[in-house]
């Protein structure tokens, strides 16, 4: 058997004494984040859900999230995280396409009213049996009726419970992405994908029990999830959590908690560096203790780079890798020489190649599409044989991205193949806007593009054509948009045009758009 929540047991029997979690004040040992993971997974079992079941979860970075998150897979069942920004209907969509039998959602804030969604989402799905609010105080009633909590569903649960039998390709995390048809399709990874991913980046970060980790990326996002908190779980570390980003929440943590490791997009090191409040923290302090960084989800700048390994006298590693790929695919070593602007070279036990159209490598220096292969690689799209068939190929991923290879084996990633958007770290994807826009009712098309920003690296925009005689104006559609899709989607420029530019066959020339 092999269950991914076996590497919490372990650290839990080594070091249980030793704070796993952190968040201000509040502070969790391994053996309080055991036994509530625990007490869930025997909730779970007590409601008949267990192998083969899928249970979402929507919460941000907060202790609840790790204890929910072995705590299903503890009981056998599969966890399916959620952006904590998504409207009802978005909820709705993800929890009727994974088949989740159950629901976790966080009961937010005033500004964020996360349960209200969760909920009125869930009740749209017939197939979801129950739903549990995650209340800030365990003890508290729920704030939205016929909702049971979290504490709820914990009282009277013993501590103990032994983990599913779960076999290494079972189904452990299905983490959602796009595809050709602009829906969010589910990577299924596997319990041996996920642990061997969190191995890889132990190793890879070179990782100590004294290492701590400031966790600042979304735990629900590939990228946090496995390369600080299972990686972090696995080597026994404590896990500093920002529920949020924050520049003087992520200093006062680097500050305060001895922090060692920083995972971030490249927005976050450059507001780091341009932070005006900067000087309000002994910087001298926070140098000495921290020893790495680690930077993906878009290229980092040069400069940024550079101005913040000089300030603070440490490496920052760039990495590359998809939901598809667990996520972790490749990244600069550290025992290694470093390209700046380069994803590195595969991790241990993964190969990557760059093919032409014809899935043919070609040499050092062409610019072709990244393909992968090795450990790391998805089982395939959840309920999608089709999708899968086209994305692995003689078991190789495509990964839709165009990069090349320099002749030391390091790879560059220079386009998208995919129309993707990369808006602050975040993948939007314009098919699913573009889906969402038509639905108003004043717009007969739409086509959305990314473009260039300073700050976020990319930003989302829509071009529409208006139904005859309708009157909405670019400013109406961006609030309504914003009412409709998760606040890191809709896009902040509307262009309303009488026309788009199209093929014979009525494809849009986005080309054309983006050269405008």
């Amino acid at each position: 058997m092999l269950n991914l929540s076996s590497i919490l047991d372990y650290s839990a029997s080594v070091v249980p004494e030793k704070d796993a979690l952190v968040l201000a004040d509040k502070r969790v040992t391994y053996r309080e984040l055991n036994g509530a993971t625990s007490q869930i997974a025997n909730a779970l079992l007590a409601a008949g859900i267990g192998c083969g079941d899928k249970v979402a979860l929507s919460c941000p970075n907060l202790p609840y999230f790790p204890m929910i998150y072995y705590g299903i897979l503890r009981a056998g069942a599969a966890v399916v995280p959620l952006n904590v920004l998504f409207k009802r209907k978005e909820i709705a969509y993800h929890l009727r396409d994974s088949n989740a039998k159950a629901y976790f959602c966080f009961q937010g804030t005033a500004e964020l009213p996360m349960g209200e969604e969760g909920y009125a989402g869930f009740e749209e799905v017939d197939g979801c049996e129950n739903f549990w609010l995650i209340t800030a105080d365990p003890a508290a009633a729920a704030s939205i009726d016929g909702a049971a909590t979290l504490g709820q569903m914990m009282h009277g649960m013993p501590p103990v419970c032994e983990a599913a039998a779960t076999n290494p390709d079972d189904t452990a995390v299905i983490l959602y992405t796009s595809g050709t048809t602009g829906q969010p399709k589910g990577a299924e990874l596997s319990h041996s994908n996920m642990l061997m991913n969190g191995l890889v980046t132990r190793d890879l970060f070179h990782l100590k029990p004294d290492d701590v980790h400031l966790v600042t990326l979304p735990l629900f996002h590939s990228f946090g999830q496995t390369t600080q908190m299972n990686a972090g779980i696995l080597g026994g570390n404590r896990l500093v959590l920002v529920p949020r980003f924050d520049p003087d929440a992520v200093f006062a943590g680097f500050e305060n908690e001895g922090v060692t490791l920083f995972c971030g997009v490249p927005t976050m090191y450059w507001a780091l560096l341009n932070h005006p409040g900067a000087a309000n923290y002994d910087l001298e302090k926070i140098a000495a203790t921290l020893r790495i960084g680690a930077s993906g989800g878009a290229a980092l700048p040069l400069e940024v780079l550079r101005q913040f390994e000089a300030r603070f006298d440490i490496p920052i590693l760039e990495g590359y890798g998809l939901s598809e790929t667990s996520p972790v695919a490749s990244f600069n070593h550290l025992e290694r020489e470093r390209k700046p602007g380069s994803i590195g070279q595969p991790v241990w036990g993964v190969q990557m190649r760059i093919v032409d159209e014809n899935g043919e490598a070609v040499p050092a220096g062409t610019a072709g599409e990244v393909v992968v292969r090795g450990h790391n690689v998805m089982k395939g799209y959840y309920n999608r044989p089709e999708d899968t068939s086209s994305a692995i190929q003689n078991g190789w991923f495509h990964t839709g991205d165009a990069g090349k290879m320099d002749d030391d084996g390091y790879f560059y990633i220079v386009d998208r193949i995919k129309d993707m958007v990369l808006r602050g770290g975040y993948n939007v994807y314009p098919r699913e806007i573009e889906e969402s826009l038509i639905t108003h009712p004043d717009i007969s098309l739409a086509a959305v593009i990314g473009v260039p920003d300073d700050k976020l690296g990319e930003e989302v925009k829509a071009f529409v054509v208006l139904n005859p005689g309708a009157t909405t104006t670019a400013d109406g559609i961006v609030s309504w948009a914003k009412q409709e899709m998760a606040d890191y989607k809709y896009p902040r420029s509307v262009e309303i045009r009488e026309s788009l530019p199209m093929t014979s066959t009525g494809k849009i020339l986005k080309r054309e758009l983006r050269s405008d």
